[in-house]
């Protein structure tokens, strides 16, 4: 009876240690987003909303402990940090230290393009149209991640993500997006958002946490398909 007590007592302290490690991730901050893309979905609030997205996302890995974004925006505005601006190293350790991150993680929304083709077959019932139409969008967001110690940009990537449909597709959808982004939900801008942020956590779980060549090859892949990818577009006469 004593021996069956005394290996369940280690079993949950065990767990317990083992439960403690696999949540003793990195401490991080995302902050607000900026645009260099001339996406028509982006206004006032935008930038806010998909920081906190990706810190949702970034919670989601179990991998990381995620400064709650009321606490970040407040101490940004106390201090009167421009959330959204490129942040300098002196300011990256100044901006960690008082939010007591050991990193943190930038974004700026780079390429949004949009495609919408008719393919035919549109047809009308009860005044409701239903169209026939192929959609496709695609979204790129450079990420820095700074340690908030040293100021320093540890880790750089262009993640991209794209959306596709086509057929018969109705324009009235429930749900998803809140605030600004409400009425991109379930179209072709919402799903390429969604599908980039999940890359991105994806990303920096990789880079941050598991560190395996695994995955640091399946991105690196990435990275070069993206590059070759932009430099076939440059044409000079």
């Amino acid at each position: 009876m004593k021996t069956n007590l005394i290996f369940a007592a280690l079993a949950l302290v065990c767990g317990s240690s083992f439960a403690a490690a696999k949540n003793d991730g990195p401490t991080i901050a995302v902050l607000e987003f900026r645009n260099d893309s001339g996406a028509g979905w982006w206004r006032g609030g935008v930038g806010r909303e998909l920081a906190g997205m990706l810190s949702n996302e970034l919670a989601a890995t179990k991998s990381f402990r995620v400064l709650d974004r009321t606490k970040t925006e407040k101490v940004l505005e106390e201090q009167n940090f421009a959330a959204s601006g490129r942040v300098s190293g002196s300011q990256g350790a100044k901006m960690g230290k008082m939010l007591g991150a050991q990193y943190l993680i930038t974004g700026t929304v780079s390429s949004y393009e949009e495609n919408v083709s008719n393919t035919g077959g549109g047809i009308s019932f009860g005044g409701v149209s239903v169209g026939g139409k192929s959609e496709s969008a695609y979204m790129a967001i450079d990420l820095q991640v700074i340690n908030a110690t040293t100021g320093e940009i540890e880790f750089t990537r262009s993640i991209e993500g794209r959306s596709k449909g086509g057929g018969l597709s109705l324009g009235l959808y429930r749900g998803g997006f809140g605030g600004n982004l409400s009425n991109e939900n379930k179209t072709p801008a919402g799903k390429a958002i969604r599908a980039t942020l999940v890359e991105a956590s994806d990303y920096l779980e990789c880079a941050m946490v598991t560190q395996t060549s695994r995955c640091m090859n399946a991105f690196d892949a990435k990275e070069q398909k993206r590059r070759d990818s932009s430099k076939g577009a440059i044409r000079l006469d």
